[in-house]
């Protein structure tokens, strides 16, 4: 799945970018629907629709090499095969220009009016295909993330009732989850028929459940199983015997399972995992939850989700308001530095750190469910484009640690490269070396096992 990749090894003067540890930020591009069917949409929230230019200047500013970033699926995607690419032209030229590798984020939280919600049987089909248009398009682009947060995704439409389809019952649930993995997984396929060494970073919320009492210990332990589904699937992973019978009683078939347990494509992922404050949750003994603020925090919870899949991780997700004191964000920033060191320090491969968003964020203190404009003063810099106290304590910690916090030179076996290297010779041979990979016949002799 991964092996040590040198400059000598790859015939170069200098490692590409993966040798390096991946410090990034995003533009938060959440746009789901809520009640009525009003789309919150964060780019205009942000103002990013008209301030882009500056936006990829100041992450360029900050030292940051990746950007997470992904064109507006509902403004872009007009209906099956038709796609308004105006925007994305130019931004992704910017991206290029300034050599800003962007992970690219195809679907995040909502779809094009046409489509629906996430109940349509259709949507995984036609998603693959405007990866695969995007694929096309934009054939410099090497990080994905097709479907961002599938499993919250699924939980806040489908189940809590908050978005798109505003479900609550564990079969809108399971439905929205089957087609969102679904959809992921075939976009990653269209994406490899077109870019053979893409990388997919599966940004996806890491969560926990806490029993309250021991009247909770049997919810507790359910819900900890659900919330390992999304990657289960999307990784081919054999799900235990509860949650096989809960996925058939909820919707799924049994050919649909099946189709999930022969993917073969973990060799080209890296696992992203999001941590918030608010992922941990207390289960009382009627079953209801409610957040517990930080009791494990992320070095013991993505050390499961590693135990779990044994991929290469990212820290893809994190951020707390400044709060009245005016440190509490920096305070966090080095918390979660400091857990990614100490699960580095344990062995664990981990490639990367996100401080998400660049900017402020509007609404997310209701998850969006409450479109108050009220401005959640999160981001590096404020929506003045004022860089705040964290984003100066960021700026420091990657100029500090860059140099000397390679990712142990251990990397997927595809090597990456910045947009402005995405004409060498190499990016070609590489490319042709995943395409004969992926026709070997024995290409998944290590995936999808039980």
């Amino acid at each position: 799945m991964v092996r040590i990749l040198t400059a000598l090894s790859l015939g170069m003067s200098r490692p590409p970018t993966s040798v390096y540890f991946v410090f990034a930020t995003g533009i938060e591009n959440s746009y789901p629907t809520i009640a009525n069917g009003r789309r919150v949409d964060q780019m205009e929230a942000s103002h990013h629709y008209d301030r882009w230019k500056e936006d990829f200047a100041l992450a360029a500013e900050l030292g940051v090499y990746f950007l997470r970033y992904g064109p507006p699926l509902h403004r872009g995607w007009l209906g099956p095969g038709k796609y308004d690419w105006s925007f994305a032209d130019e931004t992704y030229a910017e991206l290029k220009r300034l050599d800003l590798t962007p992970i690219t984020d195809l679907c995040h939280f909502g779809v094009p009016d046409w489509i629906g919600n996430f109940q349509n049987a259709d949507f995984p089909a036609l998603f693959a295909d405007y990866a695969r248009a995007f694929a096309q398009r934009f054939p410099w682009v090497q990080f994905y993330t097709p479907v961002n947060e599938m499993y919250i995704c699924a939980l806040f439409s489908a189940k809590y009732g908050w978005w798109n389809e505003r479900g609550t019952t564990d079969q809108t649930f399971v439905t929205a989850l089957k087609h969102i993995v679904r959809a992921n997984v075939l976009a990653m396929r269209a994406i490899l028929d077109e870019r053979p060494d893409a990388i997919f970073v599966q940004s996806e919320s890491s969560e926990y459940f806490h029993a309250r009492s021991p009247r909770s210990i049997a919810r507790a332990e359910f819900l900890n199983e659900v919330r390992f589904l999304s990657l289960d699937l999307n990784y081919g992973r054999r799900v235990g015997s509860e949650m096989y019978e809960y996925l058939l009683d909820n919707g799924m078939a049994r050919d649909e399972y099946h189709f999930f347990l022969g993917q073969t494509m973990k060799h080209h992922c890296i696992m992203g995992n999001d941590y918030y404050v608010t992922n941990e949750h207390l289960v009382t003994r009627d079953g209801s939850t409610h957040q517990s603020g930080e009791i494990f925090g992320y070095h013991v919870i993505t050390s499961q989700y590693y135990d779990r899949y044994q991929l290469p991780v990212m820290h893809t997700e994190t951020n707390l308001d400044q709060g009245p004191a005016g440190d509490e964000a920096v305070r966090w920033l080095w918390k979660e530095w400091a857990n990614v060191l100490r699960v580095r320090n344990d062995g664990v491969p981990i490639v990367g750190f996100t401080w998400y968003s660049l900017t402020d964020q509007v609404d997310w203190d209701t998850a969006l469910r409450e479109p108050n404009g009220r401005v959640n003063p999160r981001g590096l810099y404020d929506l003045d484009r004022k860089i705040r106290p964290v984003g100066k304590a960021y700026q420091e910690l990657i100029r500090e640690w860059r140099e000397v916090l390679p990712t142990q030179s251990v990397v997927l076996s595809l090597p990456a490269f910045p947009p402005s290297r995405q004409d060498d010779p190499l990016v070609a041979e590489a490319a042709q070396h995943a395409r004969r990979r992926e026709d070997a016949p024995d290409s998944s002799s290590n995936e999808a096992k039980p």
